[in-house]
């Protein structure tokens, strides 16, 4: 059965990205704690699928689609996007193989100013076309014309309501009510703009290919404040002093950006919460004390 799901998946990159290719072997490769992954190997080419439920052929769809809409900006590589499907009981994407290796500081300059031309490349609303995934937790994406609006309905608030049904306590449902509330302070002086984002952007979704080019993948694409991005890459690390001095030097940030920073991980540090559970609880709890401190 496994065999054959690779041999399908095989025919679909021949009709519709690589006319005769033929399956010479499967690898496995690490896949992190959401899908598993494989790659196919041709005799001159090779394809990075993830593999999942069946189930979540929507998931992969809207990944496929959020690299579409990243190459379309022309601003950092991303791997391309060849085919999603489902067979047998299981999604897969299939995506371009792009050989990965640890980003050195001159990689980081390199991608802290094409970020800074991604974010460039913009729309009318904010928000996108279509809902996606952050991690596996459905993202909601119907476009709005306010940000302050758009981050407390579809990102905050969501998050807080899938928390009460995980069993976070109250206090931080009435920290998280007191927030929203108040989030429109956060913006008195600031207007964002609709920017596109990667929305995943911690350190183990960038890398640099084997010419030393930056590369991004694992989107969570949407429309929204640049600063959304700029934030999550200090959440958990791996990005230097040289990213965020390309990074400004190509387009400052704002002065109050130090202010928004923990509204924005808020929302990944919910997500966390809702994904794993344990001590992200409490880490957002306090996240929101201090947010509401500032004000």
């Amino acid at each position: 059965m496994i065999e054959s799901l690779h041999q399908h998946i095989a025919a679909q990159i021949a009709a519709q990205y690589e006319p005769g290719f033929r399956l010479r072997a499967v690898a496995s490769l690490g896949g992190g704690c959401i899908n598993t992954a494989i790659r196919l190997e041709g005799e001159a080419s090779s394809y990075f699928v993830k593999l999942n439920r069946g189930d979540r052929l929507a998931m992969f769809e809207a990944e496929l689609q959020g690299l579409a809409e990243l190459a379309r900006a022309d601003a950092v590589r991303v791997p391309r996007p060849v085919a999603s499907g489902a067979s047998q009981g299981r999604a897969y994407l299939v995506l371009e193989y792009v050989p990965l290796a640890p980003a050195n500081g001159q990689v980081q300059a390199r991608f802290g100013t094409a970020l800074a031309t991604l974010h460039h490349y913009q729309w009318e609303n904010f928000g996108w076309r279509l809902d996606n995934t952050i991690g596996a937790t459905p993202q909601p994406n119907a476009p709005h014309g306010s940000w302050p609006e758009f981050w407390r309905d579809r990102r905050l608030g969501h998050q807080l309501r899938l928390a009460l049904v995980r069993g976070i306590g109250s206090r931080a449902i009435d920290l998280g009510e007191r927030l929203q509330s108040e989030l429109p302070r956060f913006f008195s002086d600031y207007v964002p703009v609709p920017s596109l984002l990667h929305g995943d952007l911690w350190g183990g979704n960038f890398a640099a290919d084997d010419d030393g080019a930056p590369v991004i993948f694992d989107p969570a694409v949407y429309y929204g404040d640049r600063e959304a991005d700029i934030a999550m890459t200090e959440l958990f690390g791996g990005f230097g002093q040289r990213f965020i001095d390309a990074y400004d030097e190509a387009w400052p940030l704002d002065a109050g950006y130090r202010m928004r920073r923990d509204l924005y991980n808020l929302y990944h540090v919910l997500n966390h919460y809702n994904l794993f559970g344990g001590g992200y609880g409490r880490q957002a709890e306090a996240m929101m004390e201090g947010l509401l401190g500032k004000l």
